[in-house]
């Protein structure tokens, strides 16, 4: 198994520079109160309103209807890996504003903030999860019987890491090549677009 710490310009918390989304994932079974502690992380993400707009709907191995029905939903790219891990989790967001109907534009961005609370849980427990936007929305809908006020957003895999060898060697070529990311002069700015932060 390959650790792949990023390399930051700046000091950040250990548990984000050990986050990242592998694709090779061990057969183990992920223990029902771990995945507990992984959505009870979720819970606590902040949102506008405190609205809470995110739902999951997860779907573990040992549920081999769930599962299969959720797997089924995949790209075909996603589907040659995100199937080994343990569990598949559908991520939906709720557009309105429950108090008052409204749109809530926000609900995206808050449900992309209890995921990001998961995937850090995640990391801190041991566990691997790779976040997913390659999926047929509406199959996905139908499968895990989203209702229309809800958007489902992203699928995740998670389960415990596997090694790099069991992928395709594509796969394999990218589950160990170097991360990267965009400078950060590139997405941070100060005061107006594109004037330099100075960091």
């Amino acid at each position: 198994m390959t650790d792949k710490l990023a390399e930051t310009s700046y000091p950040v918390h250990p548990l984000v520079a050990a986050r990242w989304s592998p694709r090779a994932f061990d057969a183990r079974s992920v223990p029902l109160e771990l995945l507990g502690s992984l959505l009870e992380a979720a819970r606590w993400a902040p949102s506008s309103g405190n609205e809470q707009p995110w739902r999951f709907v997860v779907a573990r191995r040992e549920d081999t209807e769930a599962f299969a029905r959720l797997a089924s939903c995949l790209v075909p790219g996603n589907q040659r890996w995100a199937p080994a891990a343990p569990v598949l989790v559908l991520t939906s967001a709720c557009l309105q504003f429950e108090r008052t109907g409204a749109p809530n534009r926000h609900a995206l961005h808050d449900t992309g903030l209890a995921l990001a609370n998961l995937l850090l849980e995640a990391t801190a427990r041991g566990l691997a999860a790779h976040p997913m936007a390659g999926f047929d929305v509406e199959a996905a809908r139908a499968a895990a019987g989203v209702p229309a006020d809800f958007e489902p957003v992203a699928m995740v895999a998670i389960g415990y890491r596997g090694a790099a060898e069991s992928l395709p060697e594509d796969l394999r070529a990218r589950e160990v090549a170097p991360r990267r990311r965009r400078p950060l002069r590139d997405l941070a700015f100060a005061g107006t677009w594109n004037t330099p932060l100075g960091i």
